[in-house]
Order: C-alpha cells, then structure tokens, then sequence
C-alpha cells in the first residue's frame, strides 16, 4: 500500500496535469459570450452618442427666403390696390410704330385749341360746312367709346373716369386714328382733312400724335379773355343741361387749361405753327379770320 503522502502528491501532480486542459476548454466556450458582451455595450454606446454630423442645421437661411417671398407678396398686392381697376378683355394700343401711320402728304390735320367757351365748336361746324373737313372732339370719342357695345376700350374709359384717373394717352390717341381710318374708308380716298377739337391737351399727347399718327400742319388758337369765357358758359348753362356749366366748375376748368394747355399753346407758337386768332368778335368775323390764316399758311386750296 502506498503512503498517505506519496498518495497526496500523485493526486496533486494528476490534479494539476488535467488543470490546463480544464482551462482551456472554459476559455473557449466562455469566449463567445465575452464576444457578445463587448457588442451590445459599443452597440450601447453608440446609440447612446447618437449618429455624427458635421455640425448643427442652421434654420436661418430658410426663414430668410420665407421672410423675402412674404415682403414680396405684399409689395405685390399693394402695387395691385394701386392700380385702376381694368378689364381683362380691354388692352392697349399695340407699340408704338416707327413711322406715323397717315402721311402729312395726303392728310391735312389741324389742332383747335382755345378754353372752355372760347368757340372752337362753332368755327369747325363753319369749316366743315364750307371747306369740307372732317371734325374730331377727342372728348366727344372718349364719351361715345365708353358706351358703345363691345369697345375694346369702354370699360377701361369708364373704370379710370370714375376712379378719377387720367384715361391713357395712347387710347385718346387710338381713338382719333381710328376715327380718321374711318373717315377715310367711307370717303374711299387716303386723302382727308380733318380738324381735332380740344387736342391735344398736353404736350405728351402732342408729341404721340404726331410721332405715331400724322403730323400736325397747323394750330388754330381761339383766344377769349377769362371774364367773357365765364359769361358765355354761364349763359349756355341756363339751357345746355351740363352738371360743368357753372360758376366753380367753370373756374377749376379754366385753372386746368391754362396748366396743361397753355405750355402746347407755346410750344406750337415757337414751332411756328401756331395762329393765335380773337375770339371775342363776333362769330362770322372770327370765321373770316380763320378763312384768311388757312389760306396764309396752306395756301388757296387749303
């Protein structure tokens, strides 16, 4: 029999020859849960970080664009509040042309100015029944578009008169040249003479007219004193029915001709073509001198 000691240490020497594999056999199966550990806490720890980035979003510049397309927004219906009302259907008069479309040639056009009952209506109904013209109130054609049926132009006319606007120039100048075409259709001529009555009232309408339609050959001023203006006015008023027929009407008629008509007064008076005729003898007397200033400056056919 073997003694006690000599058992005790074969056992420890065969306790620590099997040690090593016993080791090795826990450290290869506990290595895949150490494995496994070590995954969910970087897993942890990056869904505790959150994903990178290169810095944080800047908003300012959305609100910025936001900010310039409202201001724009705005301006753009504050232009629109300013702006007469018009029709969708009634559009202006195409560009301008690059040469007037009658020539000084073929038609004779004369502007009659003079203030508000200086008688320039009663000395173009003696020359269209004596020498033939053709006579246009440019007044008359705005009043008479406005209502007739189907005008290009009636609502525009009517939407800037009663918004008291100035109706564009470019329609009083259409205006005439349409009426002037018409004439000159039913005469079956391209010749014609006509007298425009009350045009033009200032100096941009004159310079249109004459650089998009026909030049002007001459002017005709009715000059009347203020005072007898007034009684002429005032005396039509007790049977014209017009709402403009009276004292303070008249006056802040008179104040409106001599700013904005009397500068196209000068102008044709330094051009030269300007005949400045008194208007306050009597009406066969002023048309005699109207007969002798046509013939002095367009000669005896006129």
């Amino acid at each position: 029999m073997m003694p006690l000691r000599s058992r005790l240490a074969a056992g420890s020497s065969r306790a620590a020859a099997a040690r090593p594999l016993n080791t090795a056999s826990s450290a290869q199966c506990s290595t895949p849960r150490v494995f496994r550990r070590q995954q969910q806490q970087q897993s942890r720890a990056y869904s505790s970080q959150g994903p990178k980035s290169g810095g944080a979003i800047k908003f300012w510049p959305f609100f910025a664009i936001i900010g310039i397309g409202s201001a724009g927004y705005v301006g753009l219906v504050n232009r629109r509040k300013e702006m007469p009302p018009t029709d969708d259907t009634a559009q202006l008069p195409a560009p301008a042309k690059s040469t007037p479309t009658f020539s000084g040639d073929d038609v004779t056009v004369l502007f009659v100015l003079g203030g508000p009952g200086a008688g320039k209506g009663t000395q173009c109904s003696k020359l269209v029944a004596q020498h033939g013209f053709t006579h246009l109130s440019a007044g008359d054609l705005l009043r008479a578009e406005q209502e007739r049926p189907g005008s290009q132009f009636g609502d525009l006319i009517r939407d800037y008169i009663k918004n008291g606007l100035i109706v564009p120039m470019e329609v009083t100048v259409q205006l005439l040249e349409n009426a002037m075409t018409d004439a000159l259709q039913k005469s079956g001529s391209k010749k014609g003479k006509f007298l425009i009555d009350g045009f033009p009232r200032k100096m941009d309408q004159a310079h249109k007219f004459e650089e998009t339609v026909c030049p002007a050959k001459m002017v005709l001023f009715y000059d009347v004193p203020e005072e007898e203006m007034e009684r002429r006015l005032l005396e039509r008023g007790k049977t014209s029915g017009r709402a403009d027929d009276n004292a303070e009407s008249i006056r802040k008629r008179f104040r409106t001709f001599i700013e904005t008509s009397m500068p196209v007064v000068d102008y044709y008076e330094k051009e030269g073509k300007l005949v400045k005729i008194n208007g306050t003898v009597p009406p066969d007397t002023v048309f005699a001198k109207t007969q002798k200033a046509l013939t002095d400056h367009l000669g005896a056919g006129y």
